[in-house]
């Protein structure tokens, strides 16, 4: 578990900048998670604080937020398109594929802490159906192959 702590010059530094802000909540998130990596436990009340809110306040709206970490990020994120083109062409049998090689759920993180899994629900590739984005970079026209080699890679020290 990360020492939380270790972030809260930076998170004050957000919070200096930004507490001022008309709807402040929402930009100090992204400013902290931007720096950070993902909103940490410590920052909750720091953010309460400065903002004159609850920390349930706060709590509710970092969860509201499917974009919002409160764990540090996995070093890589897989997102498999989940769409009806990509279902048509195999993605759900991708998706199992990937539940089992990696031992975890549609939202997970495996155990190593080295690959998250999230479904998206288009990701602009139809017409080379399916597909998936790793790291911000679309593979297309996946085969169960290329799947496990692309996933084997990123469990290996070298990047994906």
């Amino acid at each position: 578990m990360p020492d939380d702590s270790l972030h809260l010059p930076l998170i004050h530094d957000v919070l200096e900048r930004l507490k001022a802000t008309p709807g402040a909540l929402l930009p100090v998130l992204h400013g902290i998670q931007d720096c950070v990596g993902y909103i940490p436990d410590d920052a909750v009340p720091e953010i309460a604080h400065a903002l004159n809110l609850s920390a349930a306040e706060v709590r509710g709206v970092i969860s509201f937020y499917h974009d919002f970490r409160t764990a540090p990020p996995a070093r890589h994120t897989l997102r498999l398109c989940r769409a009806e083109s990509c279902q048509s062409r195999g993605a759900e049998a991708l998706a199992a594929q990937l539940r089992e090689q990696l031992e975890l759920d549609d939202h997970g993180t495996s155990a190593d802490g080295r690959i998250a899994l999230r479904p998206v629900y288009c990701l602009g590739a139809c017409a080379c159906s399916p597909a998936l984005e790793l790291d911000g970079r679309v593979h297309a026209r996946l085969t169960p192959d290329r799947l496990r080699e692309l996933v084997n890679g990123c469990r290996g020290d070298a990047a994906c």
